[in-house]
């Protein structure tokens, strides 16, 4: 009977980890539905100027969860996009990258439903190019390497090859 006991005891223990954990990967998953903290950007391929640019804070206190796609790295603010970028697509590709005075990463949620992720393509500044641009929403996160600290960042949408 103890033996039972302790039995009963040690799956519950492991059962509550195992919420526990589920919990913990929910908490860090991007919430992509939730209203972007730094509004919405429209933008139709050809859009002027070029680049459109969105400045903003980058980070927050939520690390990114590598599970979501390579190169996802990064703390952001989870709870919602920084900008939902609504992209009618043409023939040209669509870059969208992120300038800044720290290390700064880039987490995407393109049309097509998958995450896009970079830090580091240009020095300490993430790019994330699509060279057949789908229309549709991108839920775009900045995030900050390392740290959960807010820096100043600016977004950057374009079609023009940055050269980086």
């Amino acid at each position: 009977m103890a033996m039972n006991q302790g039995k009963r005891g040690l799956i519950g223990a492991l059962a509550g980890l195992m919420l526990a954990g589920a919990t913990a990967a929910q908490a860090t998953d991007p919430n992509w539905q939730a209203a972007p903290s730094y509004g919405s950007v429209n933008l139709s391929a050809g859009f002027m100027p070029d680049p459109h640019r969105v400045d903003l804070s980058a980070g927050g206190s939520t690390q990114v969860n590598s599970s979501l796609g390579s190169g996802c790295a990064g703390y952001i603010h989870a709870e919602a996009p920084d900008v939902d970028l609504y992209y009618t697509a043409g023939s040209l590709p669509l870059y969208i990258h992120v300038e800044s005075r720290t290390d700064t990463t880039l987490v995407i949620n393109a049309p097509d439903g998958r995450w896009y992720c970079n830090d580091d393509a240009n020095g300490l500044d993430p790019m994330v190019s699509f060279p057949k641009a789908q229309s549709g929403m991108y839920n775009i996160w900045v995030g900050v390497w390392g740290n959960s600290e807010l820096r100043d960042a600016t977004l950057n949408f374009t079609e023009i090859n940055p050269g980086r």
